[in-house]
């Protein structure tokens, strides 16, 4: 949290990223709508909330991970999303503020999207809801493309050294799964939902 405190002062004196968003609010695709009388400013915060959930996560995968006693199987999971904010590779270090704890955050939620993505349990779970989703891709278009695109190819690839033997996808992690759940029904679910209504946004998945 230091790290998003120092990144917040320093917007606090540039006033970049929400220049950013500014110009992210016109540009938009047509199933995002923000409702909000400030647009900018309903991203900047989306962008904020975001950002601030990732090491929440990280230390609720964790938790929940030792008290269903399979840290040993998330720790890699786990190191890998931290050090995307402590140890960022040197494409992801030229990154500074808002802009690139954006990008961090991205990939923090990504790879725990997909960690749920490849074990039937979780999966079945539906502890990563619609809402979730929703606010990964918002981040996608607010980071922007191709870059968000390679950042999702990143991800693929690390899944793929993380959890690339149908093993993982067999293991039966229900014990996780229930330890998630009651974390969820306190915080994540909730903290989820709201996300983009209580920032005006409303995304409309297409047809």
């Amino acid at each position: 949290m230091n790290i998003i405190d120092q990144a917040r002062r320093q917007e606090a004196h540039s006033g970049e990223f929400l220049r950013q968003m500014r110009e992210k609010a016109t540009r938009l695709p047509a199933s995002v709508t923000v409702e909000g009388y400030q647009p900018a400013t309903c991203l900047f915060q989306f962008a904020i909330e975001y950002i601030e959930m990732a090491p929440r996560l990280i230390q609720c995968v964790e938790e929940c991970a030792q008290k269903s006693r399979r840290r040993a199987l998330f720790l890699p999971f786990i190191d890998t999303a931290t050090r995307y904010f402590t140890q960022p590779s040197i494409v992801l270090a030229r990154y500074d503020g808002l802009d690139g704890l954006l990008i961090k955050a991205y990939l923090c939620h990504r790879l725990m999207e997909e960690m749920y993505e490849n074990n039937q349990s979780t999966r079945r779970s539906h502890v990563v809801d619609m809402e979730a989703i929703r606010a990964n891709l918002l981040a996608h278009q607010l980071i922007g493309e191709p870059f968000a695109n390679e950042l999702d190819e990143s991800i693929t690839v690390t899944m793929l050294n993380l959890a690339g033997s149908p093993d993982y996808y067999e293991l039966n992690l229900d014990p996780f799964v229930e330890e998630l759940g009651k974390a969820a029904r306190e915080w994540m679910r909730e903290y989820w939902e709201n996300l983009l209504t209580r920032n005006h946004i409303r995304f409309t998945l297409m047809p």
